[in-house]
C-alpha cells in the first residue's frame, strides 16, 4: 500500500471538512447530488472527449499504481548484483551468466541479459533497450496527462455548476431563506471542482510522473550495467559508474556495507 496517497486524501478531507466546521458552514450542504453529477460526470465527459478510449481504459490501472507500492529493485541492490555478475564474467566469461537469467524477475533486465549473452552488438543492445525505455516513458506521460487534464477541467466545471445553481436559485425569489440556502448550495459545485482538481487530479498526475522517473532511472542503471558487463569492465569500475545514480547518503551507506563486508572476510 502506498501510504502517502492515503495520507494525502485524509489530510485533504480534513482540510475541507475541518475548515467548514471552523467557519461554521453547515456540513449538510455537501449533500448536493447535482454538484457531484456536474463535477464527476462532467470531468469524465471531458476526459473521454480529450483522449482515445485505448488510453482512457487504462485509468483503473493508473489508480492502482498510486495506491499500490511500486515494486522496484533498489539501486544499491542493483549495483551489488552487477558487481557480482561482472566478477563472474571476468572469471568465466559471459556464457557463465546464462544460469542467472531465469533468476531475474525484472523482464527488462532479463531481456537485456539474454541479448548480451547471445552475443549481440553493443550498439544494437543499447538501441533496443533505449527504445524500450522511450516507449515506457511515452506510456507513462500519457497516463499522467489524463489526470493533469482532469485537474484543469474540474475547477472550470465547478464554475459551471455554480452558474447552474444560481440560475435555479434565482428562478424563485419569493422565499429569501430558501434563496440563501440555494445560493450556498450552488457554490458546492465550485468547492468540489477546486477540491478534486487541486487535491486529487493534479497531485495524482504529479505522483505518476515521479513514479515514472524512478522507474526510468532504475532502467537506465540496468542499461549501463549490462553494457559495462558486456565490455568486460571490472567490478570497481561498475561500482563507480553506477554509483552516480545514488544520492550521497545512499553512496555512503553502500560504501559502509562494502567495508563491513570486507572486514568480515578478513576475520
Amino acid at each position: 500500500m502506498e501510504i502517502s496517497t492515503i495520507i494525502g486524501i485524509v489530510f485533504g478531507l480534513i482540510a475541507v471538512i475541518g475548515g467548514m466546521i471552523l467557519k461554521h458552514a453547515p456540513l449538510h450542504a455537501l449533500n448536493t447530488p447535482a454538484a457531484y453529477v456536474i463535477i464527476l460526470v462532467g470531468t469524465a465527459a471531458s476526459i473521454f472527449m480529450a483522449f482515445p478510449f485505448s488510453e482512457v481504459k487504462k485509468i483503473p490501472s493508473l489508480f492502482k499504481m498510486i495506491f499500490v507500492k511500486q515494486k522496484l529493485i533498489s539501486k544499491s541492490e542493483l549495483i551489488k548484483m552487477f558487481m557480482e555478475w561482472a566478477s563472474i564474467t571476468r572469471r568465466e566469461g559471459l556464457l557463465a551468466l546464462e544460469s542467472k537469467v531465469d533468476e531475474i524477475e525484472d523482464n527488462f533486465l532479463r531481456n537485456g541479459m539474454r541479448m548480451i549473452i547471445d552475443g549481440n552488438d553493443q550498439d544494437f543492445v543499447r538501441d533496443v533497450l533505449m527504445e524500450d525505455i522511450h516507449a515506457t516513458e511515452d506510456r507513462h506521460k500519457a497516463g499522467a496527462l489524463i489526470f493533469s487534464q482532469a485537474g484543469m477541467y474540474a475547477p472550470t466545471l465547478g464554475v459551471l455548476g455554480a452558474v447552474i445553481g444560481l440560475i435555479a436559485a434565482l428562478a424563485d425569489m419569493s422565499d429569501m431563506n430558501k434563496l440563501a440556502a440555494a445560493i450556498g448550495a450552488a457554490f458546492i459545485a465550485t468547492l468540489l471542482g477546486i477540491f478534486t482538481g487541486y487535491v486529487l487530479w493534479h497531485p495524482i498526475a504529479n505522483k505518476l510522473k515521479r513514479l515514472s522517473k524512478r522507474e526510468i532511472e532504475v532502467r537506465m542503471m540496468m542499461v549501463e550495467g549490462l553494457l559495462s558487463i558486456q565490455s568486460g569492465v571490472s567490478t570497481i569500475a561498475i561500482n563507480q559508474k553506477l554509483a552516480v545514480f545514488l544520492t550521497p547518503s545512499e553512496r555512503a551507506k553502500l560504501n559502509d556495507e562494502k567495508e563491513g563486508g570486507s572486514g568480515e572476510q578478513k576475520d
